[in-house]
């Protein structure tokens, strides 16, 4: 789907054509390549990164929600953003990429102007959402932030432009986040592509594009030149290249049957008494949905429903529900403790801090999904709480956990199946 994020809004520093150099790549913690070595200068607050390029009312409304210290790739990002460069930030869950590339859209926008310019494009409503509440937290009424969640997708946004609904003439920055799982998309490449080449030129505008992962980034960031998705000078920003995941999880495996899943599952509830946590469950299959069976997740909803003793409330989210069934789930979930059931549609850019344990009832389809399920955990700022991963699989399936472990860099210690039963 598509958030169109519609600023009639201000620039202080207008989105100026690339300098036609070429492409490269910033990797930290590593040695900085010369060009680049003044525009990463340490600063001690986000106002100092920001001040002069981005509104003073904006600065002022992110320190008032406790963002001070830029991140790291805040930090490392930043000085390039609002210099109006292309970039790509690549960089782990919760690493703080959404703030980033909002105060660019902010410093780059006419707030005198009422027209649309700037659109965020994201994958899934509750993103969308997500991304659409801290726009409007820091535009603070200064501009208007348009969703466009109900039923939009990038097709529709297509067809709402061709048919003069929305113009994008004067667009000036184009954010496509969670870049990698949308270009993986057969639905929607075809009318990503269309908004990056045929409404508005790539030398007329600042392209960002954002994700955890990014697969063969270098041929990435080739074909972003090639195909004149970004100006030729793009900069791809990689801040923890060797470890994407975040060091601070507890990753755990349990060999069991696909049967014994159900207690299992309920045992280790029981076991670790989660904050808060997350239950992904594969998506149905066309085969299972023309046997009429019913979706695994309602079949592990409702089975903690009937047999979980906890506090905590368990709650669906499902792709196919309608936006407001959608929308009712996202907004219970927060402030409040549960444990949440879903597909994978809820492990991109998922902001819900109290999490504290995440279950994979199936094992992801590859280690990209396994880095994004991982990445909604351990998101609390400043919080010592131990955060768990814990992975349920066949005996069959123990290489391809091993495989992740490999291409990801992380250890994760089996749980024994006779001690799961011990709390049952």
């Amino acid at each position: 789907m598509a958030v169109a994020a519609a600023f009639p809004s201000g620039s202080l520093l207008p989105t100026t054509p690339g300098t036609h150099l070429a492409p490269f790549t910033l990797r930290f913690p590593f040695r900085l390549r010369p060009r680049c070595a003044a525009l990463v200068a340490t600063a001690a607050t986000l106002r100092e990164v920001c001040t002069g390029r981005v509104p003073d009312h904006v600065l002022q409304r992110a320190e008032e929600v406790g963002y001070v210290v830029p991140t790291e790739v805040q930090e490392q990002s930043l000085p390039l953003l609002l210099s109006g460069q292309d970039c790509i930030l690549h960089a782990q869950t919760g690493s703080g990429k959404t703030l980033a590339y909002l105060l660019s859209v902010f410093s780059a926008i006419d707030f005198s102007r009422s027209s649309v310019q700037a659109l965020v494009v994201v994958p899934t409503r509750e993103l969308g959402m997500q991304v659409t509440k801290v726009a409007r937290l820091l535009a603070a009424k200064a501009c208007t932030v348009m969703a466009l969640l109900d039923g939009a997708t990038m097709a529709s946004l297509c067809q709402m432009v061709e048919r003069r609904a929305l113009s994008l003439q004067s667009m000036r920055v184009l954010v496509i986040d969670e870049v990698d799982f949308i270009f993986g998309s057969s639905k929607q490449v075809s009318s990503l592509r269309k908004i990056l080449t045929s409404y508005s030129a790539a030398s007329s505008r600042q392209t960002i594009f954002a994700s955890a992962s990014i697969p063969q980034h270098n041929r990435f960031l080739h074909d972003c030149v090639q195909h004149k998705w970004t100006k030729s000078d793009v900069v791809h920003v990689h801040v923890h290249p060797v470890q994407p995941m975040p060091s601070h999880l507890c990753h755990k495996y349990v060999i069991c049957t696909k049967k014994e899943r159900l207690h299992v599952l309920l045992s280790l509830l029981e076991r670790d008494a989660p904050k808060s946590g997350i239950i992904f469950v594969a998506e149905q299959s066309e085969r299972s949905k023309k046997a009429g069976n019913p979706p695994s997740t309602t079949v592990v909803a409702e089975f903690l429903r009937n047999e979980y003793k906890g506090s905590l409330d368990v709650l669906l989210l499902e792709e196919d529900m309608n936006f407001n069934a959608r929308a009712a789930s996202f907004s219970e979930v927060k402030g409040r403790g549960f444990l949440l059931v879903s597909t994978d549609i809820a492990s991109r850019g998922f902001d819900l801090p109290q999490t504290s344990h995440i279950y994979s009832f199936d094992l992801p389809k590859t280690a990209t999904d396994y880095l994004h399920r991982a990445g909604r955990t351990g998101r609390e700022p400043f919080s010592r709480l131990e955060c768990g991963v814990t992975t349920l699989i066949t005996e069959d399936e123990h290489f391809v956990l091993q495989r992740f472990q490999n291409e990801l860099k992380f250890h994760c210690e089996e749980l024994p199946l006779e001690s799961m039963f011990t709390f049952s």
